[in-house]
């Protein structure tokens, strides 16, 4: 793990969860939690690629399977950072200012994670 892996996930979402005069609800993630995610998945874009070529080298099935866990093992674990973050700071907030629908809408997407 780097050190930008375990940044407070209190940082990852803030003020800005909520919507905007446009209506549009936007993330405000610091810079280093930014850099963290984009590395990570910059790796996982590079591990496709590799998947990919592994099927156009016509690679045993199971070596090619390994590797797809590899991946959704990578991007369950961008997904939980985010997840950490989003209900550190944007659920607590919401649900402080009385806005207790935020639970389902945190149902329905760890519903989805979890397919």
């Amino acid at each position: 793990m780097s050190t930008n892996e375990k940044e407070p996930a209190g940082q990852a979402c803030g003020e800005a969860c909520h919507p905007a005069a446009s209506g549009v609800r936007k993330s405000h993630h610091s810079p280093e939690f930014k850099n963290g995610l984009t590395a990570r998945l910059n790796r996982i874009e590079g591990q496709i690629r590799g998947v990919k070529g592994m099927i156009e080298r016509d690679t045993y099935c199971d070596d090619v399977l390994n590797q797809l866990a590899a991946v959704q093992a990578a991007l369950n674990s961008v997904g939980k950072l985010l997840l950490e973050g989003h209900m550190k700071s944007c659920i607590v907030e919401r649900i402080e200012a009385g806005e207790h629908e935020v639970i389902d809408e945190l149902l329905v997407t760890v519903g989805k994670l979890m397919k």
